[in-house]
C-alpha cells in the first residue's frame, strides 16, 4: 500500500527551485522538485529477520577482565572465564645492602586485587563466587595468530589457589581482595629471594598465569574488572634486631593486554536458539517465536534482509528512495533493570554467508547506528531502535546483479560484554519491526 504524505508533498513543492535538499540519505536536486513529482511513503515492503552466530570473537586486548555466569531466561547459561599472564617491573626483593641482607626477608601473604570497571550484567543482589587457578600452559595464541577468542581456552590446575563469595558492588566500591594460598605465595617468594627467578623468562617458566573461574552453583551475574589496575600483590617483611618490622610488596600486573582474554560461552540447550546453525547459515525468526536475537560476547547477532527491495524501481521510470527508517522493537518483558537495553545498535553490511564487508554508512560515508528511543508510553509502543537505511536501500534497489546484501546487527562492546536484546519481526504480535520508505518519482 502506498500512502501519500500530503504534508511532505507540499513541503517539497514549496522549496525554492534554486536550492538542493539533503534528506540525510539521498540528495534531492532542484530538478526533482517539480510540481508533477510525487513523494510517497511505502510501509509494506517485506523485511526478513533471522539470528546468526559468529564463529568466534576476539576477546584479547579488550582491557576488561570479565568473570561470572548466570542463567538467562531467554538465551540459556552464560559463562565467562578470564585468563591472563602476569609480570612485574623488577624480579628482586627490596635489597639495599649486601646479599646477606636478604636472609632477613620473610613472606607474609599474597592476594589478588581486582578493581571494578563499573561494568556488570545480571542480578548483582545475589552472591557472586569464583575461584582462581594456576594456568599450566604458556599464554600463547595458536600459530599464525596473535589473538585469543571467546572460544579459546588454556589448561589449568584443578586446585584452587583462592576463592571468594561476595555480593558485587561494581558502582559503589573500588575493588575486591582475594586472599590466596600461602604455600603458593611462599614458594614464589623463595624463588625470587634465592634468585631462581630473576627476569620475565624465568618467571613465566615457573608461573604461566592465572584463570578466574566462576562457581556455577550460585553466581547470577557477570562483572567487569579493570585490566590495567588489577594486580597480584605479594606482601613480605624485613626483620632486624632492635628495629621495627618493615613491610614491602611486589605487584604483578597484566602489562601485556594481548595476553589477557575472556572465554565466554553460551549453553543454549532447551532454548529457542538451541538449533542455531554454523556461522555461514541463519535461523529464521519464524522458527524462534517471531523474534531475532543479539548477544555480545557469545557472537549471537541479528540479520535483516529485504528480499523484494529491487521491485521498487518499477514504480516509475524515474524514481529514487530519498529516505527510509527501519524501526526495531525490543520484545516486551525481555528487558529489565537486570537486562537493560543498550543505547544503540551497531549496523554492518553482510553477504549471504554472513561475511561482513563493513559498517553501514549514509550518503556522506559516515557509519550509521541504530539509536534507542527511550520515550515510553502506556504500552511501550514508542520504545525502539531507529536506523536510517535510505542510502543502503537505494543502492540495493539499483543493483543489476542477483546478489543482495543484508544488515547484521550487534551491540556495542561486542567483544567485552554480555549484553543482549530480543527483537520482534514483522509477524510479531506486539513488537513488529517497521520499515518506512520515502520514494520520489520524477
Amino acid at each position: 500500500m502506498h500512502k501519500f504524505i500530503l504534508t511532505l508533498f507540499f513541503a517539497v513543492t514549496m522549496i525554492s527551485c534554486g536550492t538542493d535538499t539533503d534528506t540525510g540519505e539521498f540528495v534531492v536536486g532542484s530538478d526533482y522538485l517539480a510540481l508533477s513529482n510525487k513523494v510517497i511513503m511505502i510501509d509494506t515492503v517485506s523485511v526478513d529477520m533471522s539470528t546468526i552466530n559468529f564463529d568466534s570473537l576476539v576477546t584479547s586486548s579488550q582491557s576488561r577482565i570479565l568473570i561470572g555466569n548466570y542463567d538467562d531466561p531467554v538465551f540459556g547459561k552464560v559463562k565467562s572465564n578470564s585468563y591472563f599472564q602476569l609480570s612485574t617491573s623488577t624480579y628482586a626483593l627490596s635489597n639495599t645492602g649486601s646479599d646477606t641482607e636478604s636472609v632477613n626477608f620473610v613472606f607474609d601473604s599474597i592476594s589478588m586485587i581486582l578493581k571494578y570497571d563499573n561494568y556488570y550484567y545480571g542480578d548483582t543482589t545475589q552472591v557472586h563466587a569464583f575461584n582462581i587457578h594456576r594456568i599450566t600452559q604458556k599464554v600463547k595464541p595458536n600459530t599464525d595468530d596473535s589473538n585469543f577468542y571467546n572460544n579459546s581456552a588454556l589448561s589449568y590446575d584443578t586446585e584452587s589457589l583462592g576463592t571468594i563469595s561476595f555480593k558485587p558492588r561494581p558502582t559503589q566500591k573500588d575493588s575486591i581482595n582475594i586472599r590466596m594460598n600461602d604455600e603458593f605465595g611462599s614458594d614464589l617468594f623463595q624463588k625470587i629471594k634465592k634468585r631462581e627467578i630473576n627476569d620475565f623468562t624465568s618467571f613465566t617458566e615457573y608461573f604461566k598465569g592465572l584463570v578466574l573461574v566462576p562457581d556455577t552453583s550460585n553466581s547470577s551475574s557477570i562483572i567487569g574488572f579493570n585490566v590495567s589496575t588489577s594486580k597480584l600483590r605479594m606482601y613480605y617483611s624485613k626483620y632486624q634486631a632492635n628495629t621495627d618490622e618493615v613491610s614491602y610488596v611486589i605487584d604483578f600486573t597484566i602489562l601485556d593486554v594481548a595476553k589477557q582474554f575472556n572465554a565466554v560461552s553460551l549453553d543454549k540447550t532447551g532454548t529457542l536458539l538451541q538449533n542455531l546453525p554454523i556461522s555461514s547459515s541463519r535461523l529464521s525468526s519464524l522458527l524462534t517465536g517471531n523474534q531475532g536475537y543479539i548477544q555480545s560476547g557469545t557472537g549471537v547477532a541479528c540479520r535483516i534482509d529485504f528480499p523484494n527491495i529491487k521491485q521498487l524501481k518499477y514504480i516509475s521510470d524515474n524514481g529514487a528512495i530519498v529516505d527510509a527508517q527501519l524501526i526495531l522493537k525490543p520484545v516486551n518483558n525481555s528487558y529489565s533493570s537486570k537486562y537493560p537495553l543498550a543505547d544503540s545498535l551497531k549496523v554492518y553490511v553482510g553477504d549471504n554467508l554472513n561475511r561482513i564487508s563493513g559498517s553501514m554508512v549514509n550518503s556522506a560515508g559516515t557509519a550509521v547506528y541504530g539509536i534507542l528511543n527511550k520515550k515510553s508510553d502506556e504500552f511501550n509502543e514508542n520504545i525502539g531502535y531507529y536506523v536510517p537505511v535510505g542510502n543502503f536501500l537505494q543502492k540495493e534497489m539499483l543493483k543489476t546483479s542477483d546478489s543482495r546484501s543484508s544488515l547484521i546487527l550487534t551491540l556495542p562492546g561486542i567483544s567485552k560484554s554480555v549484553n543482549r536484546i530480543v527483537l520482534g519481526d514483522q509477524k510479531h504480535l506486539n513488537n513488529k519491526i517497521q520499515l518506512k520508505i520515502y520514494y520520489i518519482s520524477y
